[in-house]
């Protein structure tokens, strides 16, 4: 589908694409054990080897900190460990009761363990509320797995009996975008809108010129970090645009070029940046009637039935953004700003949950409403002196 630009009254924002490059493939061993690692729904566990001490028997990250505490840390503060927070959990609650099914489906991303899910014999009640914990990722029937040490090996300096949890499996596959694909892209013939996935971020790096030499975990994982920084991270997104400010007689344009994510920005429905200028009087104050917002970002409606307009801009991609100097007085300054709004969808979503009603989850579901209304944060503002 080509691209259109989005035209608001006095606050004009075009597109212009860049190029795209194609990835390499997946070695067919790593691809196997993607294969075989992420066979969702994942499978119980099963008892845990005699030989196995408290800490090793634990699925709770809380365990895994006991050896690994700086992982644990960037985990306990990164959108992994709040998968399942109260937006989640207090929407799960009705759905539980209404929609059964549907519920459980959204544990296999949410809280990936099979012992995290009501209703399954090991059910850990206490486990669920963590989200993607550690072993989500790491642990398969008891046995451990990893990348490879950070000097590429992938052997092990001991023998396993004589390490805790039996040692690691060490694997180049966690270095893989694929390790993320399946919770971070809807399959063929999923949920789609105008003809595009609602999750299609996989496909997105995949069809652009990231792909050729950067992973998922490279930026989201700096230096095997535990981060997985993203949209709520104000210096991941200026990291991942290029502003150009340009000053002329008859208007101020603004450029914002999506020169660092690896996929559309904002990759999905949930996020919008809003760009606005305004002008403003002697004292700083703005002068009614001159602010003018342009979004990028896709908007949908609430139902997820339809899509609104997509103004996400790709790889490579510009928005440029043309403020005219024809205000309603005259001013002292023009400001322009970038505004992101990481929960702009929740905003609206929780709001029109509360109104209908929602039931059991109530409180949680107002929790998770102030919260995404206090996620806005500015990534860019400058001021022009006007003529």
């Amino acid at each position: 589908m080509r691209r259109r630009a989005l035209a608001i009254p006095a606050l004009c924002l075009g597109l212009v694409l860049g190029a795209a490059a194609a990835p390499g493939e997946v070695p067919p061993d790593l691809r196997a054990f993607l294969e075989r690692h992420w066979r969702l729904p994942l499978a119980l566990q099963g008892a845990p080897p005699r030989s196995f001490g408290p800490l090793e028997r634990s699925l709770h990250p809380e365990a895994c900190a006991a050896c690994h505490p700086l992982q644990y840390r960037d985990w306990n503060d990164s959108i992994h460990a709040v998968s399942m927070g109260p937006g989640v959990s207090g929407q799960l609650r009705e759905m539980r009761r209404t929609e059964p099914a549907q519920a459980q489906a959204c544990y296999t991303c949410h809280a990936p363990l099979a012992e995290q899910r009501p209703g399954s014999s090991a059910h850990d009640p206490t486990l669920s509320p963590k989200g993607i914990a550690c072993a989500s990722c790491h642990v398969r029937n008891w046995r451990w797995f990893g990348p490879p040490r950070l000097d590429g090996t992938l052997s092990s300096t001991s023998p396993r009996d004589g390490v805790p949890h039996g040692g690691v499996t060490r694997t180049p596959a966690f270095l893989r975008a694929e390790f993320c694909r399946d919770c971070h892209q809807f399959p063929p013939g999923g949920l789609s809108l105008n003809g595009k996935l609602l999750q299609d971020t996989y496909e997105e790096w995949k069809a652009g010129p990231a792909a050729a030499s950067l992973q998922c975990q490279d930026c989201h994982m700096p230096a095997r970090r535990h981060l997985w920084r993203g949209i709520h991270d104000p210096e991941m997104v200026r990291s991942a645009i290029e502003f150009t400010l340009t000053d002329e007689p008859d208007a101020v344009t603004l450029t914002l070029r999506n020169r660092g994510a690896g996929h559309k920005l904002p990759t999905y429905v949930t996020p919008r940046l809003v760009v606005s200028g305004e002008a403003l009087d002697e004292e700083g104050r703005a002068i009614p009637g001159s602010r003018r917002e342009a979004v990028i970002g896709r908007a949908v409606t609430l139902d997820l039935s339809r899509e609104l307009f997509d103004t996400r801009l790709a790889p490579g991609q510009s928005a440029v953004v043309r403020y005219p100097r024809s205000l309603p007085s005259d001013p002292g300054r023009i400001r322009l700003r970038v505004v992101v709004e990481p929960d702009h969808f929740y905003v609206l979503f929780f709001a029109a949950l509360l109104e209908r009603g929602a039931g059991a989850g109530e409180t949680e579901i107002r929790t998770a409403l102030a919260a995404a209304r206090a996620s806005s944060f500015v990534v860019f503002e400058r001021e022009v002196r006007a003529p």
